[in-house]
């Protein structure tokens, strides 16, 4: 079993900026792809960024290029997501999730991922 526990969330003004962070444990395998989803009110599970734990590819959603930074620290064993330039629409809870294989282009579907963590809430005032 892999554990995955985020924090970091919390309430910002549009503009700001904040770092989600996901520290998992449990048993390690060999290759895995790290992912962040959130999910607005109202809204569908969205993916937001996924990076290859073994070489450091990342993939973003469209909405959030250039704002937002997925990255790990491998000796941690946790994995960031760093967000900027925050907007209202930014608002939602933010899930880390893991998946046991390896890195392809599947790794923006919720539905390869084997393990989630609880989430943490981002709100975003405007």
């Amino acid at each position: 079993q892999v554990q995955l526990v985020e924090s970091g969330g919390g309430l910002v003004q549009a503009g700001g900026s904040l770092r989600l962070s996901c520290a998992a444990s449990g048993r390690t395998f060999r290759w895995y792809i790290m992912g962040w989803f959130r999910r607005a009110p109202g809204k569908e599970l969205e993916f937001v960024a996924a990076m290859d734990w073994s070489s450091g590819g990342v993939n973003y959603a469209d909405s959030n290029k250039g704002r937002f930074t997925i990255s790990r620290d491998s000796a941690k064993n946790t994995v960031y997501l760093q967000m900027n330039s925050l907007k209202p629409e930014d608002t939602a809870v933010y899930y880390c999730a893991a998946a046991e294989r390896r890195w392809d282009s599947s790794a923006s579907r919720s539905g390869v991922y084997d393990y989630w963590g609880q989430g943490t809430q981002v709100t975003v005032s405007s």
